[in-house]
């Protein structure tokens, strides 16, 4: 399956790779798939690791391209559209397969829980476990690099859909990790971010920081560029679902229940169900 033309050739090429401090020589960027997805790709020199390769064929077209070896392949759970492509890029590459060891991974070589780690590229990866999307769901963090890769539990102004765990869950991993270093550049796994973003301004419509950001990435989708990484630091400030414990949403979220809401999870789970039929 071919790339998207819609986040295609022209997004690539206006796409710069992040080089960023401590290692110059690690960079990371994006390579599009089916409609609206993000696989990411890692690079140190010749070789390459990618995070949740849903389809094989852009990636072995971009390994072609810049004569690169993979060497790993990450996957944070196990829907389709990001484990379609492991089984052939690991038996074309040999590459070395981590996942989730609650979920079923396809030609998974390293399952992986919360407090584990992996070094990849010469780069240490926490593993945190986040379920909600999936009940065993993980992110893989770079402290280093101030790298978060997280598939879809956060996305760009929002979260994923709760297709296997609770709301508690979900409010749970958000919380883990919103207390991340604010800079932390949050690599998802979508371009949602737009969709997104309008709804957030339907539950704070007051809030300054969420219309600027709401522009700026009109602007770059306008350019074909993405909109994505963000930072923890912006999703604190505009995501509705990191920001549960707001006066406002609070209060919005009751006037949708029509009822108190005694928790966090209970805001979060009033908040999940309208934006799934937003």
């Amino acid at each position: 399956m071919q790339a998207s033309p819609t986040i295609g050739p022209l997004l690539i090429r206006a796409w710069l790779p992040e080089k960023m401090h401590p290692d110059f020589d690690l960079i990371v960027e994006p390579i599009p798939a089916f409609n609206d997805n993000y696989i990411w790709l890692l690079v140190r020199g010749s070789e390459a690791a990618v995070v949740d390769p849903g389809d094989a064929d852009p990636v072995l077209q971009r390994l072609r391209q810049r004569g690169l070896n993979l060497t790993a392949i990450l996957v944070t759970h196990h829907h389709g559209d990001h484990v379609g492509g492991v089984e052939e890029l690991a038996q074309t590459s040999g590459a070395r397969v981590y996942g989730p060891r609650a979920e079923p991974i396809p030609a998974c070589d390293v399952p992986l829980a919360g407090g584990d780690r992996l070094e990849v590229l010469g780069t240490t990866f926490e593993v945190l476990d986040v379920p909600g999307h999936t009940r065993g769901h993980i992110a893989y963090h770079a402290p280093a690099q101030r790298w978060l890769f997280c598939g879809d539990t956060l996305f760009a102004g929002g979260c994923g859909r709760l297709f296997e765990g609770t709301a508690g869950q979900m409010t749970e991993s958000l919380a883990r990790l919103a207390c991340l270093p604010a800079e932390t550049r949050v690599y998802c796994a979508h371009e949602y971010t737009l969709s997104n973003l309008r709804f957030a301004l339907a539950v704070e419509p007051d809030n300054s920081a969420l219309r600027a950001r709401q522009q700026a990435c009109i602007a770059r989708r306008e350019r074909d560029e993405p909109t994505v990484p963000s930072t923890i630091g912006e999703e604190r400030a505009t995501n509705p679902f990191l920001r549960c414990d707001m006066p406002a949403v609070r209060r919005l979220a009751q006037e949708r229940a029509g009822a108190p809401l005694a928790t966090t999870a209970e805001v979060f789970a009033v908040l999940r169900q309208w934006k799934n039929t937003f």
